[in-house]
């Protein structure tokens, strides 16, 4: 199990349900809210991403400080960072249409079923499908950069 301890599968599927709570709760797992703050008609999501955006800033700057180590994996904290190339600006930019277009993002998309809002089903099977053909398209790309000239 990677030395990882105990709880902590159980402590990602109880943050899951805190989440998904909280999103339903502030009404973020309904697609008309999303696309009511997309069109700058509801600045709801504003405060719930900035209180997010300000606890994550917290505790990236301050867990490292406190402790050395992660105290349910044992894994040192660390930066993953991530250049910002074609890939990113068009899987940003896909996203972003998907999300505009749905009113929904991935993970609200889960809490919205949870509030009842079975049509979600559909942007859901989208986003698999979107998540596989990527997979697929990703895989026949690696293919042929390894693949050498002329080995047909």
């Amino acid at each position: 199990m990677n030395g990882r301890h105990p709880l902590f599968m159980p402590l990602i599927f109880v943050g899951g349900l805190i989440f998904g709570f909280g999103l339903g709760f502030s009404h973020m797992a309904r697609p008309e809210v999303v696309l009511n703050f997309l069109q700058f008609e509801d600045f709801g999501l504003l405060f719930v991403m900035g209180g997010a955006a300000v606890v994550t800033g917290l505790a990236f700057a301050l867990v490292p400080r406190l402790r050395d180590r992660a105290p349910l994996t044992g894994d040192t904290y660390g930066r993953r960072l991530k250049s910002f190339d074609r890939n990113v600006l068009i899987g940003g930019s896909i996203f972003g249409v998907g999300w505009g277009l749905s009113g929904i993002c991935p993970g609200a998309a889960y809490a919205s079923l949870g509030v009842g809002n079975v049509t979600i089903l559909w942007a859901i099977a989208g986003m698999f499908a979107g998540a596989y053909l990527q997979g697929i398209w990703r895989s026949r790309r690696a293919r042929q950069e390894t693949t050498p000239a002329g080995a047909d």
